[in-house]
């Protein structure tokens, strides 16, 4: 019951196969939908722009 045993998990990992004694990892990754995103509307230059402020003297 070693490494080069076949049969057992041990010697499963050192040949690099898999069996009944070595499963496979489930491959099942849920994927989740994220929330539709928000429409960002859109601004107009000039509404952006605001007036420069004078300096007080």
């Amino acid at each position: 019951m070693g490494r080069g045993d076949k049969k057992s998990a041990r010697g499963k990992r050192f040949m690099g196969s898999y069996g009944n004694s070595r499963k496979r990892a489930d491959n099942k990754v849920s994927v989740i939908k994220s929330a539709p995103k928000a429409v960002v509307a859109e601004v107009s230059v000039e509404e952006k722009k605001k007036p420069a402020k004078k300096k007080a003297e």
